[in-house]
């Protein structure tokens, strides 16, 4: 998805780490392998699932499904008996799912491979501008039983403006000329909301727009939350930010993944925040949940917002899914919750990621280049500072 390479909105990164990064792999393994370390991180899909097969078999089709999100609601469809096909490119993992059929084509022109079918239900996870939209309209005419757009919470005007709480009537973001579709960090939220509009208009009362935040769990390919289990699992002292008061708020992409679906197979309409949690988790809560998943001789340096702004320590890219308070809208999930959003323990994402990284002997350079984190280096530098100003660990 986009996110992959966008930033939030109105929090762009600045500074990236001084310094490479100590190899991951060897401390992910050593973590891994230690008595009571988690168990492997499951195929995709697996967790929690709904019982059984769903009462009335669907014919799916998935534009796009190769890459985060998309795989988990292909595995989650077909543990549901559903039959889906794929349309995309052939570009990104072009083998997976051998045995289902598989439409050549792109969102951005050529979308012939869909005209004259029609499906029960249409997951979109690839829209990024309303073009996008209108041209599986055109092909599919009025062929779609029900259509599911995944969106992003980046569309609410508000996002990372105020402290007040967003929910699904929150004013969406605009563009001064919506005809213009040149992606950006700053057109990215108000695209999607125009994406939301096109699948309305194309399918009227037919359509869910589900809008989650940051989607984490095993196989993400930004590596954003995934910073937070890799820094805990590699131990010692880990610079926190803020007071540990903030909030914290993400999604795992297999609960994602199983809304989605629970969504078009009850024909659910309407528009969905699809965040975390039951209820609020603060940072201070996430951080030693993982503690707690992964290895115990890990400390916690709560740096204030301030001082991390002198050290160019920015929200969100240095420090991933923290947001300072001044711009943390909370999301409000009741409604999502009401259809069928439900979470697995965050210390079961931590523990998962971990293990995903094990396996998978993913080594991510924290803090260098386009990666995001803190490399090991810089991380012991603005401590450091931290502590030469007299305030010590928490």
């Amino acid at each position: 998805m986009l996110d992959a390479v966008l930033s939030r909105r109105t929090l762009l990164a600045s500074a990236a780490g001084a310094g490479a990064a100590a190899a991951l792999a060897p401390a992910v393994a050593r973590a891994a392998d230690a008595p009571g370390a988690p168990a492997p991180a499951p195929a995709p899909g697996a967790g929690p699932a709904a019982p059984g097969k769903a009462a009335t078999p669907l014919r799916i089709l998935m534009l796009g499904g190769t890459s985060f999100l998309g795989p988990e609601i292909v595995e989650e469809a077909l543990a549901q008996g559903h039959t889906v096909t794929l349309f995309n490119r052939g570009k990104t993992r072009p083998d997976l799912f051998p045995g289902l059929e598989k439409l050549r084509g792109d969102r951005n022109g050529d979308v012939s491979a869909l005209k004259g079918r029609s499906f029960d239900a249409v997951f979109d996870t690839s829209a990024y501008v309303p073009s996008h939209v209108r041209r599986v309209r055109e092909a599919l005419g009025d062929g779609v039983g029900h259509y599911t757009l995944v969106s992003t919470i980046s569309v609410y005007a508000a996002m990372g403006a105020s402290r007040d709480p967003i929910d699904e009537a929150s004013a969406v973001a605009t563009l001064p000329d919506p005809t213009v579709e040149k992606l950006t960090d700053a057109t990215y939220g108000p695209l999607k909301a125009l994406c939301e509009q096109a699948a309305e208009a194309a399918w009227p009362g037919r359509v869910a727009h589900v809008r989650p935040g940051l989607i984490v769990g095993p196989g993400d390919p930004t590596d954003r939350f995934t910073y937070w289990p890799a820094r805990v699992a590699r131990g010692g002292e880990v610079l926190a930010p803020g007071d540990g008061t903030d909030g914290a708020q993400c999604i795992d992409v297999r609960d994602l993944g199983r809304f989605v679906v629970r969504v078009a197979q009850d024909k659910t309409t309407g528009v969905y925040n699809a965040v975390g949690f039951e209820g609020p988790l603060s940072f201070a809560e996430l951080l030693h949940g993982a503690k707690c998943a992964l290895r115990h001789d890990v400390t916690f340096t709560w740096v204030p917002a301030a001082f991390l702004a002198e050290q160019k320590v920015g929200p969100w890219h240095n420090l991933p899914l923290w947001i300072p308070p001044e711009g943390n809208n909370p999301l409000r999930n009741a409604k999502a919750i009401g259809k069928g959003l439900t979470f697995r323990p965050v210390a079961q994402t931590v523990a998962d990621t971990v293990a995903w990284l094990r396996d998978t002997r993913r080594d991510v350079a924290w803090g260098t280049g386009r990666a995001p984190g803190l490399s090991p280096a810089r991380e012991a530098e603005v401590l450091a500072a931290w502590k030469a100003k007299g305030s010590g660990a928490r």
